[in-house]
């Protein structure tokens, strides 16, 4: 795609900068005893293989450090049954090393780098082994897991509510109408993006942009409407596409039911999405037909948020001093998109200037340096 000039700068430097933060928080995650971190399992991912330095392991929680050594920039997953992602980092430049906890029980798995960041990956198989160690009980943290499982819930109800309303706009041809409500339905879906690679092929589905997309698949779910809507200005043959989109939400909302969320995954879902935002929905790739990206962030901003808040109790405890600091950095983030409002939404994300752009670019930087910091904390229990 496409990017002006002064995207490709500030995208630059957030990608710098994340990086830098990664760097600075990764030494956090080498713990040991109990069920902190039980080891660090070294990756070299290069265009071509994803090779594991121990692929049997004991249960427990792990530091995956992840060391790019090929010439696109990667991602690394780990996945258990059903493509559930329990761990990611992405936007792994060239030169570069990530580090990510994974909390892993007894149980098969897969370690997954996708050079180019597209398609199933390059994947080796992990088994684990054994059980972790016990720690001592910790109510606050036993509680955050349902607690953003209701959460998950209640937002996937709207989800499908506002979705519902949406695909009746597109199979109507009410293209106004369906303009209004597209960043509308994508609110819940923003809310919950911190764990929405938990609900595995349905991600993609329903989010994937356009060229995202393996040789042969079809581009699907909210972005192909988007694309009809502001592009084509046509929707007469969107029906079908409409009908999976709603279809796939309906299955997120069933998967709700059942999917489980450990507080690790909680805390690394929300650095995860950060690291994202930082490094390439601020150039507005997300959104790139209608540049409604500011209702987005809106909404991965309250997910944010509804992670550290399951989390609160622990992180009062466990670390007040960080807890305050992503109080303030969450505080201010708002703060600056909040200059952005127009009516009960945001002004589109083609009329942001460079210094607008840089703002918004540097308060969710100094957000992801914090939140970067949770999953540690959390893997110290």
């Amino acid at each position: 795609m496409f990017l002006p000039d002064h995207r490709i700068a500030l995208l630059t430097v957030g990608v710098l900068t994340a990086l830098a933060t990664a760097a600075c928080a990764g030494g956090d995650g080498q713990r040991d005893g109990g069920r902190k971190a039980t080891g660090t399992v070294a990756v070299a991912a290069s265009d071509d293989a994803c090779d594991v330095t121990d692929t049997d392991l004991p249960a427990g929680t792990h530091t995956f450090r992840v060391m790019n050594k090929g010439s696109k920039i990667t991602e690394f997953y780990v996945y258990g049954d059903g493509d559930r992602v329990l761990a990611e980092v992405e936007n792994i430049a060239p030169g570069v090393t990530r580090d990510v906890l994974a909390q892993l029980p007894a149980g098969s798995y897969e370690a997954a780098c996708k050079p180019g960041m597209t398609g199933n990956g390059l994947r080796t198989a992990l088994t684990v082994t054994g059980k972790a160690a016990p720690s001592p009980d910790n109510e606050a943290l036993a509680q955050a897991g349902p607690e953003y499982q209701a959460f998950v819930r209640t937002q996937t109800a709207q989800l499908l509510a506002k979705t519902t309303a949406f695909v009746a706009a597109v199979k109507d041809g009410d293209i106004p109408k369906a303009k209004a409500l597209y960043p509308q339905a994508r609110l819940p879906w923003e809310r919950i993006e911190p764990v929405a690679e938990s609900f595995g092929d349905l991600d993609p589905l329903i989010d994937a942009r356009e060229g995202d997309q393996e040789p042969g698949q079809d581009f699907t779910g909210f972005h192909r409407n988007e694309k009809a809507l502001w592009q084509a200005g046509d929707v007469s043959d969107m029906g079908p596409y409409a009908d999976r989109l709603l279809s796939d939400v309906r299955k997120i909302v069933a998967r709700a039911d059942e999917v489980t969320f450990p507080p690790l995954q909680i805390a690394t879902g929300a650095k995860a999405l950060l690291d994202e935002i930082a490094t390439g929905k601020i150039t507005g790739e997300e959104d790139r037909y209608s540049h409604t990206d500011l209702w987005d962030f809106a909404g991965n901003l309250d997910g944010v948020a509804a992670g550290v808040d399951v989390l609160r109790p622990y992180l009062t405890d466990a670390d007040p001093k960080l807890l305050a600091q992503i109080d303030d950095r969450l505080a201010a983030a708002r703060s600056e998109l909040g200059k952005h409002r127009a009516g009960d939404g945001w002004i589109t994300y083609d009329r942001l200037d460079k210094a607008q752009l840089r703002g918004l670019s540097d308060s969710i930087t100094a957000l992801t340096e914090s939140v970067s910091r949770v999953a540690a904390v959390v893997a110290e229990r």
